[in-house]
């Protein structure tokens, strides 16, 4: 029997079973603005899951409520099943975030950065020497220890920014469009990276507006439009569940937006873009009704130089599915 008056608070530990992430009617407004509108996302252990939607969907403050950053309105948050707003410690042990903007100490060399987080959260001095060449192996960065962060390019500061998301081995990673801004190369970089960090059993929820290089490393996606989920599932579900079964591509020889009206008003046809390079058609009908349609094209008196079928992409997906929007977050 304790015979001291202190009270010791204990926290239950959850299920074994339990998901990595459970959202149930996640509410968030800002004064009149509804951010959040009662969604529910159940995420798996061990799960990559690409979170995509426009400017201003709900992504970013999802995911700085999972982070313990901001509380929900109303609703229920769980990490690895404890609750974001009532154990937020236990939370922010298990998970490593890295916003879509973030600062570096620009006078700190890459390895002193890393100490400085390491130290953060407690990790002894001896056990931070192994475990920091480590990581900056992992994320490529080994040849610029010694260098500091205000000369790295920003891909580099992205990769120490992961980095330092792992320092403390989190079990899952909350990684807010973390390919924003960088260039080709640098993308690639991060996209292997996170395919190593799946292998070794990762659950990683991510954001990103590079949509077909997310559907190559994400296990299942959901898409968000003004507050609300309006699909989740693996890529090829959704696509299964998509209207659009192909996309055609015209190329004409003059008459071009007259084209883009017309079609639109036709049997089949979805989503209408026009570019420079010709117009893109979202086409729900098989192969007969796409004859059809050719035929229509050349009835009506459209000048058709090209006409080609393409295989919808997740961008393709996203656009039909929230029908546009400002652009992507």
């Amino acid at each position: 029997m304790n015979e001291s008056n202190e009270m010791v608070e204990t926290v239950s530990m959850p299920p074994a079973a339990s998901p990595m992430i459970e959202i149930k009617g996640l509410t968030k407004t800002f004064g009149q603005f509804q951010a959040l509108k009662s969604i529910d996302l159940t995420i798996a252990k061990g799960t990559v899951f690409g979170f995509v939607g426009p400017n201003g969907a709900g992504k970013s403050t999802t995911m700085s409520i999972l982070a313990t950053l901001m509380a929900p309105t109303s609703g229920i948050a769980k990490v690895d099943g404890f609750d974001v707003t009532e154990h937020p410690a236990e939370v922010r042990k298990r998970i490593g975030y890295m916003p879509d903007f973030f600062g570096v100490y620009d006078q700190f060399k890459t390895i002193e950065y890393m100490h400085f987080y390491g130290a953060s959260y407690g990790i002894p001095k001896h056990e931070r020497e192994q475990l920091i060449p480590q990581l900056l192996e992992l994320v490529n960065l080994s040849d610029k220890k010694d260098a500091y962060v205000d000369t790295l390019s920003r891909g580099m500061k992205q990769r120490l920014c992961l980095a330092r998301c792992l320092v403390h081995d989190p079990e899952l990673l909350i990684l807010d469009e973390p390919a924003s801004g960088l260039d080709p190369r640098a993308r690639i970089e991060m996209r292997e990276i996170l395919r190593e960090l799946k292998a070794m059993g990762k659950t990683i929820i991510i954001s990103s507006h590079i949509l077909p290089e997310l559907a190559e490393m994400v296990d299942e996606i959901g898409i968000i439009e003004h507050g609300r989920i309006i699909s989740q599932g693996n890529v090829a579900d959704i696509q299964n569940r998509m209207r659009v079964k192909r996309v055609l591509f015209l190329r004409l020889s003059d008459r071009n937006e007259e084209a883009e009206q017309w079609l639109r008003d036709q049997p089949f046809v979805g989503r209408v873009l026009r570019d420079e390079r010709g117009i893109h058609v979202h086409f729900a009908g098989h192969d007969e009704e796409q004859a059809a349609l050719l035929k229509a094209l050349f009835t009506a008196g459209f000048a058709v130089i090209s006409f080609s079928e393409g295989q919808t992409n997740l961008e393709d997906v996203f656009l039909e599915m929230t029908k546009g929007g400002d652009g992507l977050a």
